[in-house]
Order: C-alpha cells, then structure tokens, then sequence
C-alpha cells in the first residue's frame, strides 16, 4: 500500500490527545474535577522509565503551575483515561497544570481579553486550524524559539512542519505531531448489504480512488429510498483536499490564495457535476442542516440511508455507545470503519488532508518555561514505543477500536506526515472563514434555491475579495509588543 510504511513513530499517541479534544466545538461545560482512569503500575512505570531516561532536559521549574486555557479542560476528568504525558510532566517536573476554560464562540475573545489586560494564561491549543496566523498577527501569541529547541531530537520528526508555521521569522506553534485532519468513515453492514467494495480492502490494493469512491457513491443513492451517498459538514473540503492543493495556503510566512488552481478548478468541477445526480444529503430541505441536525454526526451511517461521512476522527473516538447513539453503528460487532480519502493523484503522491496536534504560547505568558517543559513531555511520550502501547491499550479497553482500525489511523497518520495537505483559510482572520464556510467551500455540491454554482462562478465573484482580505493580512503588522 502506497505510503503505508512506517515513517515515524508515535502516531497512535495523538488518539489520546484527539479523545480529549473531541470535536472542538463543545460549550465548554466538561467536568475535570472527577477522578479520571488511573495508569496502571505498569503503566505507572513506563511513565517513570521515560522521566528517567534523559531523554527530557533536567531543569528545574521556579514555577510549577502552567496555566491552560480553552474550551475544553485538558487534565482527564471523572470517566476519562489518564493522560501519559500529563503523567510525565507530573512525575519529571513536579508540575501540574490549571484548567482555565470557557466556551467555543468566545475562546479568542477572552483570550484577547486577558492577554490586553496582560492576565494571559500559558498555553492555548492550535488543533483546528483557526489558531495561526491570525493569533500571531493580533498579538494574543508569542514565539516559541526562546524556550522550545527545535533543533533537538526531540523535534527532528516535526521541525518541517513547524516552519509552517511562521510569522516575522519566528516559529509560533509547537507541532506534537500531524494527524488526519479528516478520514472517510463508513458501516460496513451497509457496504455489505448493497454488494459494495470494502473501501478498506480497495486501500490495501492501491484500488481507493477517487474513480472508486464517486462510482460507489452513484451506485448507493437512492432518493426514493431517501439514501444518500454524502453527508457532515466536512466532506466538501475533504474531497478538495486529495488534490494536495488548500484553497489558502502558507508558504514562506505569507498566505497564498490558490482559489484559481488548476487542481482545485478539477476536482470542483467533479463535485460540481457529481453534485447534480443527487448524492449529497439535500440540505436545503433540511433547514440547511445535516442529516443529524448537526447532533448527531453518524445520522444514517448505522441505519443504512447514508455510504461516506468524511469526518475528524475524534466522530469515533468515543465508547461504543456513544459512538452508536451517534449513528455511526456498532463498533463491537464491527460495522464502523474508516479510510483515508481517496487518491486523487494518479499514482503521485497520496496527499491526505491534515491537522496538528499543536499549542501556542499566548502572549504575555507568565510561566513559558513551564510551557517549554510540558511541550518536550509531549513530543517524548509520541516518541516512546512504550507510552504508544499505553495508548493503544486505552484505545481498545476504552473505545472498543479493533486492531485493524488502529492499524489503520497508523496507516493514515503516516500518510499525512508524509504528504500533509494544512487549510488555512479558518485561520486568517474572521471575515475569510466565514465567507469560505458560508460561501465558497460548499458552493459546488450543496444545492441552493438556485441550484448549485460551478467553480468558475464561485471564483468570479469570490477571487478578488478574498485577494483583498489576504494582502491585508500579509501586510498587516500587530501594534501590541511581542514580550
């Protein structure tokens, strides 16, 4: 299988991190003050082992108090599975770390807020792509070169992709490491009873195309029988995406808009086309919402009225009862599983539409050495072959996962350090998010009372905004001093 080969190690630790994270929309409620799963003692001394190991810095910490701040709590709470490199940091560092959080809609202006008001917290996380360059350019982070040695070993692995992330010259985020930003989840019950290819298998031939993907969807949907081939909020940008071109990109430090790509022209102008036979959830019959009602994510994948939900995939990383009140199916028994998105290159590189598993130093932090420390545990805890174990155990006693879909999130976060595809058009600044949300990334394939919009008028009335909106960022440069 093309690019199945082992690239780096560690990759199934992100499923810990993704666990907590979940979607990255909660409201901010989550509960840490519970007791959470303990490591076991031999887990317990795995985590002791590493500390031991030298592989961390040996510094002593003034203060041990590192400050996070988001929407979500990040120590484990009551239900949840202990977290390795909180452990770590813990265990090497005697340190801990304060929750400090708030909702999704206002995370960044309360975070401005504290940051005016020089309160800032220590650490905020980079996971969803709507972190950087905006929060570089507004001054609510500051660089990390000062405290965090990208040129150890410890970073080797994900230095490239931290110069990714560049403003003025200077490295705002710490890349733990990448991940699938989306992954083409299916029921297997479903692809049985309509005589379908297990899209898994078709990976393992190098048979996952996109040939393959857009006839499987023409040959399920059926829309008397209201079974649809597409459904989520995701999918247009996860099939996009396989082109290995974003619509903005980050090159040199400066936002590129690539709306006028002949590759990203191609593949609209296929899902422009595909569109019209009627494989996509018609929303806009539906209050403009999936079939969920943007509740529950897996909505038909489970009963048999829907074949792809392109989704992150924290959608599965849950028990098995949540993940089937979800509508995905039943993970014991085996019906859910997930691919990459197809291959869309023709024998080319497979590109895979990726995230990062990330945090930003805010500015004015008052404790960034602490930030440096707990950053060096998580990049350890990827790296050990031992704290990996930890979370694969949890991802099966936990979440239930089978052998094989751990092997294959190993298999696509390989393919995504290898030929990662980073969108940023979330993280400019507001007004591009939302005219690519609202306006440009679905316009192809979600029908409107006009019907749908080709490609070429989407970037007729669409390019020179947009253009407009990147100079500006480009050239923008922050009043508030970087400490």
């Amino acid at each position: 299988m093309r690019n199945a080969k082992r690239i780096a190690a560690g990759t199934v630790a992100a499923i810990c991190a993704l666990s907590m994270i979940g979607c990255g929309k909660d409201d901010g409620s989550k509960d840490s003050s519970g007791s959470a799963i303990a490591l076991t003692k031999s887990q317990k001394e795995a985590v002791q082992t590493l500390a031991d190991s030298g592989v961390l810095p040996d510094v002593e910490l003034k203060n041990k108090e590192l400050n996070w701040f988001g929407h979500y709590p990040i120590n484990p709470g009551e239900g949840q599975v202990a977290s390795p490199d909180i452990e770590l940091f813990e265990v090497k560092y005697g340190a801990k770390i304060k929750d400090n959080t708030t909702t999704w809609d206002k995370r960044f202006d309360d975070l401005a807020a504290l940051v005016m008001a020089q309160k800032a917290p220590d650490f905020f996380q980079a996971d969803d792509m709507d972190v950087f360059p905006k929060g570089a350019i507004k001054a609510m982070f500051q660089p990390i070169d000062d405290y965090v040695d990208l040129s150890s070993p410890l970073w080797t692995d994900v230095k490239e992709t931290a110069d990714k992330f560049v403003f003025n010259g200077k490295h705002y985020i710490a890349t733990i490491q990448i991940t699938p930003n989306q992954v083409c989840v299916y029921n297997r019950a479903t692809i049985q009873a309509e005589g379908l290819d297990d899209p898994a298998e078709l990976l393992a031939k190098n048979e996952w195309t996109m040939d393959a993907f857009w006839q499987m969807c023409e040959d399920f949907v059926d829309t008397s029988a209201d079974k649809y081939a597409l459904d989520g909020f995701w999918f247009y940008d996860a099939i996009q995406q396989t082109t290995g071109v974003p619509m903005l990109d980050l090159v040199d430090g400066k936002i590129v808009n690539n709306l006028k790509s002949a590759e990203i022209a191609a593949i609209e102008q296929k899902m422009y086309d595909e569109a019209q036979s009627g494989i996509c959830w018609p929303r806009k019959d539906h209050n403009w919402s999936t079939r969920g009602n943007g509740e529950r994510n897996g909505a038909g994948l489970g009963e048999g009225k829907t074949l792809f939900i392109p989704i992150g995939i924290w959608g599965i990383t849950a028990t098995p009862d949540v993940v089937a009140n979800d509508g995905f199916g039943d993970v014991e028994k085996g019906e859910v599983m997930f691919v990459p998105m197809p291959d869309n290159t023709d024998n080319a590189p497979y590109y895979t539409s990726a995230r990062i598993n990330g945090y930003a130093l805010c500015n004015f932090a008052p404790n960034p050495e602490a930030f440096a420390a707990f950053m060096n545990c998580k990049r350890a805890c990827v790296m050990d072959e031992s704290i990996q174990q930890i979370n694969k155990d949890q991802m099966r006693d936990s979440y239930k996962w089978s052998d094989e879909m751990i092997e294959m999130y190993d298999t696509i976060c390989d393919m995504a350090l290898a030929n990662p595809v980073f969108e940023f058009h979330q993280g400019v600044n507001d007004e591009l998010a939302t005219l690519f949300a609202n306006t440009i990334t679905s316009a192809t394939m979600m029908e409107t009372d006009e019907g749908y919009k080709s490609w070429t008028v989407v970037v007729e009335e669409n390019f020179d905004r947009v253009e407009f909106f990147v100079n500006e960022a480009n050239t923008k440069v922050a009043d508030q001093p970087t400490k």
